[in-house]
């Protein structure tokens, strides 16, 4: 796995390390799914503003950059921190096409990218619908994809207003691929949601039940479960959010006859 933090990394660390045992109980499995060198994609779940600093110390050093909200880049004390950590600044609201390239930059040079596909953080514990900025970095990039599930981290805020320890996991998945799309420019806006999807039903399967929110009745996750490929029900599910609103009526109208 890759060992190559840099030294205001390793800095960073020492200052937080007692802050984090502080505030919880940290279980982290699945390491020896690392790759050993990037370039790759790590992709988590966020539920808490803690969350970057939780996968920051669960980790080993590496040299990664992520992705984070740029409501955070002015902050008086964050801002500057999560800079010097690798801290990649997107406007959500838009497409923030610098914020891209640097991303895309970071793969291409062979180093790791850190992101939520969620976008915002979940405010009831359970995962929101992702969006497509992983797939698409993920498909521009053709790098693999580490899933990393945080678990009830979503818990953190309420145990520290009673000053309370939380324990919280952390459970590293094995890396995945995208499979090939029907071209090789540029994914279409179907294959972006397929692959969006793949992306969060590879999550959901290392998540307890209550944490599963929009997934937890996908086939795609069933099949994941079960042991099978579960890219066919990706594209089924990108196929019926990209269906026309005039077709979906039909269908809810003759189920109805």
């Amino acid at each position: 796995m890759p060992r190559n933090g840099t030294a205001y990394h390793r800095w960073l660390r020492r200052l937080i390390l007692p802050i984090h045992w502080a505030i919880w109980s940290t279980s982290v499995r699945g390491l020896e799914n690392i790759p050993r060198s990037g370039p790759f994609l790590i992709v988590v779940n966020h539920m808490s503003a803690l969350d970057t600093p939780l996968v920051f110390l669960s980790l080993p050093s590496i040299n990664w950059r992520f992705l984070v909200g740029e409501r955070w880049e002015h902050h008086w004390l964050y801002g500057r921190f999560l800079k010097g950590a690798g801290g990649i600044f997107v406007e959500r609201e838009q497409a923030d096409l610098g914020s891209l390239r640097s991303a895309l930059k970071a793969l291409e040079s062979g180093g790791v990218l850190a992101l939520a596909p969620e976008g915002r953080r979940s405010r009831n514990g359970a995962l929101n619908r992702g969006k497509s900025g992983a797939a698409f970095i993920a498909a521009r990039a053709r790098v693999p994809i580490l899933p990393i599930a945080l678990i009830d981290t979503d818990t953190v805020g309420h145990n520290l207003r009673r000053c309370r320890r939380s324990r919280v996991e952390v459970v590293v998945g094995e890396p995945f691929e995208l499979p090939d799309g029907d071209s090789r420019q540029r994914a279409s806006a179907r294959e972006l949601l397929a692959y969006t999807h793949l992306i969060m039903v590879h999550l959901a399967v290392l998540l307890p039940q209550r944490h599963l929110g929009a997934y937890a009745e996908s086939p795609a996750l069933a099949a994941l479960l079960a042991g099978q490929n579960p890219w066919p029900a990706c594209l089924c599910e990108s196929e019926r959010e990209t269906r026309p609103e005039s077709s979906r009526a039909s269908i809810r109208d003759s189920r109805t006859v």
